[in-house]
């Protein structure tokens, strides 16, 4: 796991990489290299920044190079042993024991067809000395980022946005309809990126630059494509033997040479693979975190604790508590400057703060239960969007009667959220709506009006845009299955832009790599081969994966109400951050700016505060934003999103 960066015919591309490095120095710091070949009036220049994970010795350093090609790496291979049985056998030889040298000489035999066979996570840039060429690639799913910019014939790439933006003199733009997706979902989608002209390459793509200046795109994994075979092997009664599966890609993911541990929230994604690893590796250290208890209390948190501390008597792990009681006025911006892009979701200051434990213990492998709700629907918003389909059954005077009785009720009284009243208005919100609108808006921020209302008017198009969006991707499959059609959704656009997102870069912010079993391509054939019946069956959601535990897990933590890996943001609103959230609705420059609109703000303030609804996250998101901005800004020179429309 690493950061790398690059120049491909870019002036003065030996400063600009060396700078680039630099900035990645967090995501690598037991080694740095650098590359440069001379290509016809221009040159190449290679970065890599180390975190040593599998062969610590020199022999795995980077960019590594070997008769004529050159390769900088970000991820891991988990079938590398097989790889490199394989080219051993068609007489291969290695010098190491790194994946990395498995990934070169698989690209020396096979070039991009070896893209498919690679069963890991990963992003890279290998350079053929010999035709000049450039060519970058990223995992099938997105896991590992890779960002790049193309001026001329020119391209310069990095694991971060804030490398580019470092190197550019100030000179990127913000895209103001990237920043108005980011409102809507409190994040940016991967189709999309904060500043105009950088892109994030694709997950399962590749991109190469040729020396003549002409580009070449290709894609060798198409989700969608897994998603309709699953579903031909439902019809055909080919279910999967999804304990099987999940037990092979934990085993695979414990590969390293260097300590591992888990997260251990004590609901199900993590406590079953904390069994698992236990199995391989006994005593493997775990962590959890707990919260201030009136934080919790105010937040009506489920007690997380109690079920991480019985699994990890259980099946003997190490486990390390940690209490987040943060300084959240001081993270916020440290945090934000990390994350890249405006990223709404408290969850990632937990992930930096666990990690940080982590590395400061001497570890700096994690195992991740992410991808588990969104591959198997255990969110809460799947079930609720069956429900709805019910729901809109129902005659519509007892429906308006129903929304009417609930919408006069508080969400929060002084001392305690209503948790129940909460996801009731959340339910009614969108219960009533046809199918893809219903499941935009049960888990995104805003409806249509209420975003255009909150912008400056001018970008009302660029929100019927972001809208379209969302329509396309969710109608883009042949899919018959209703819960299915939710997961592949989930799986293009909420996993890899915001969860695969927050948890690299607060990962690698603290210099720790966090894997996830489940986002693996074998566990991801298998779970689209499950028929929604089987993911949601009454009202358990990921039903098939609880079914799948029980052979390890005791029950009452595989059907134990589902816990939160988030924040006590209403806590954190009304206590911590309330005068920040005043300074920013009153004088904050994206107000000043008029991209947003001061009394739409002062509403939802006045709204939350009256417990009448919860706008938490939405506030929260605004606080984040408005920091980006305000760093994004004060590099580059102008202050008004919405005038570069």
């Amino acid at each position: 796991m690493c950061g790398i960066a690059g120049t491909y015919r870019w002036p003065d591309g030996k400063a600009v990489t060396d700078r680039l490095t630099e900035t990645l120095a967090h995501r690598g710091p037991d080694g740095s290299g650098t590359y440069a070949h001379t290509l016809g009036d221009g040159e190449v220049h290679l970065g890599h920044r180390r975190l040593a994970i599998l062969d610590l010795s020199g022999t795995g350093a980077q960019p590594m190079v070997s008769e004529g090609l050159a390769l900088t790496y970000n991820g891991e291979l988990y079938n590398a042993p097989e790889l490199r049985a394989e080219l051993e056998g068609a007489g291969v030889r290695f010098r190491g024991t790194s994946d990395t040298e498995v990934l070169l000489k698989a690209w020396r035999r096979w070039g991009t067809d070896c893209l498919p066979r690679l069963r890991g996570m990963f992003a890279f840039a290998v350079f053929d000395e010999r035709t000049g060429e450039l060519v970058l690639a990223r995992d099938q799913l997105g896991i590992k980022p890779l960002f790049l910019l193309r001026r001329g014939e020119g391209l310069v790439f990095a694991s971060e946005l804030k490398a580019l933006a470092a190197v550019t003199g100030g000179s990127l733009e913000v895209d103001p309809a990237a920043l108005v997706a980011s409102l809507l979902y409190y994040w940016v989608p991967d189709s999309r990126c904060a500043f105009r002209g950088a892109e994030k390459l694709q997950p399962g793509t590749w991109l190469r630059c040729r020396p003549d200046g002409s580009v070449q795109r290709g894609r060798f994994w198409d989700l969608r494509e897994v998603a309709a075979e699953g579903q031909e092997r439902a019809r055909s009664g080919d279910l999967p033997d999804l304990a099987a599966v999940v037990e092979e890609s934990t085993r695979l993911h414990l590969l390293s040479d260097v300590p591992v541990a888990t997260f251990l929230s004590g609901g199900l994604d993590s406590s079953y693979l904390t069994a698992l690893a236990a199995r391989d590796r006994p005593g493997i250290p775990a962590y959890t975190i707990g919260f201030r208890a009136e934080d919790a209390r105010f937040e009506a948190m489920p007690d997380d604790l109690r079920y991480a501390r019985r699994v990890a008597e259980r099946f003997g792990v190490d486990l390390r508590e940690i209490e987040i009681a943060p300084d959240v006025q001081d993270l916020l911006p440290r945090m934000t400057y990390h994350l890249d892009e405006p990223v709404g979701d408290p969850a990632a200051i937990n992930t930096f703060l666990i990690c940080s434990a982590a590395r400061e213990a001497g570890v700096k492998v994690m195992l991740s239960g992410m991808g588990a709700d969104e591959l198997f629907a255990g969110y809460r918003k799947h079930l609720a969007n069956l429900i709805g389909v019910r729901y809109r059954r129902v005659p519509g005077p007892v429906r308006h009667g129903v929304a009417a009785a609930v919408d006069r009720l508080p969400v929060a009284t002084r001392r305690r959220g209503l948790r129940s009243v909460r996801f009731a208005k959340r339910f009614l919100s969108f219960a009533g709506l046809p199918e893809e609108t219903a499941f935009r808006r049960s888990y995104t921020l805003y409806d249509r009006e209420e975003l255009i209302g909150l912008l400056d008017p001018d970008l009302a198009p660029a929100v019927d845009d972001v809208l379209t969006e969302h329509a396309d991707v969710y109608h883009d499959n042949a899919l018959g299955d209703f819960v299915n059609r939710m997961c592949l959704t989930d799986a293009r656009m909420f996993l890899p832009g915001l969860n695969l997102a927050y948890t690299d870069r607060s990962s690698m912010a603290a210099s720790t790599e966090v894997r996830v079993p489940y986002v693996d391509v074998e566990v991801v054939r298998a779970a689209f081969a499950v028929p929604g019946t089987r993911k949601i069956a009454g009202r358990q959601g990921k039903a098939v994966l609880k079914e799948a535990a029980t052979s390890v897990l005791p029950k009452e933590i595989v059907y134990r109400p589902k816990g939160l890996f988030s924040a006590p943001l209403r806590a954190w609103m009304s206590r911590d951050l309330a005068p920040l959230v005043r300074e920013v609705v009153h004088d904050g420059l994206l107000v000043r700016s008029g991209f947003l609109r001061r009394e739409a703000l002062e509403r939802m303030v006045a709204e939350d505060a009256a417990g009448q609804r919860d706008f938490s996250k939405h506030l929260w998101h605004v606080l984040t934003l408005e920091h980006w901005y305000r760093d994004a800004t004060s590099k580059a020179g102008h202050d008004s999103p919405a005038s570069t429309a």
